[in-house]
């Protein structure tokens, strides 16, 4: 077990299999030191646990917890082509969308529920620049997506 699997395990996180792509894409793509994952959505077990707009059918809160397991997913597509999450060597960016309700403009705190996960697992490393868009939808309805850049270290 890696020491990042080992800090998950010790803040009772579980880094789930990699969500299959649902559309002509790969999950996560390196090119040289840099690992770029594909949107992911806060699918568990294969389906979304909630769905809608949040500042609607969909509170702020639950839609940051929902950010979590968007970095969740994010992190077992890193481990895909990365092969072990230790040579995570920094988070670089982070973009997450959040489908919103028209007047919702609470969109950086929840991504901040990524952005934290990351901070909490990786220390320094997983600190980031980040952009946060509110977007009138998302695949299958998702109440939030997250992408993320991550520099890999030497093999």
């Amino acid at each position: 077990m890696s020491a990042v699997e080992a800090k998950l395990a010790e803040l009772g996180l579980t880094l789930p299999e990699v969500v299959p792509p649902l559309a002509a894409y790969q999950p996560a793509v390196q090119s040289g030191v840099y690992v770029y994952t594909a949107g992911q959505l806060p699918m568990v077990e294969g389906k979304l646990p909630v769905i809608g707009k949040v500042g609607a059918e969909v509170t702020a809160e639950e839609a940051k917890d929902l950010a979590r397991v968007c970095a969740l997913n994010a992190l077992a597509a890193v481990k895909s082509v990365a092969g072990d999450l230790d040579r995570i060597a920094r988070v670089v960016k982070v973009v997450g969308f959040v489908a919103s309700a028209s007047d919702f403009t609470g969109q950086p705190g929840v991504i901040n529920g990524a952005s934290e996960l990351f901070a909490e697992v990786l220390g320094d490393k997983g600190v980031h620049a980040r952009s946060a868009v509110g977007v009138a939808v998302l695949p299958l309805d998702a109440p939030v997506e997250v992408e993320v850049q991550v520099e890999l270290t030497g093999a």
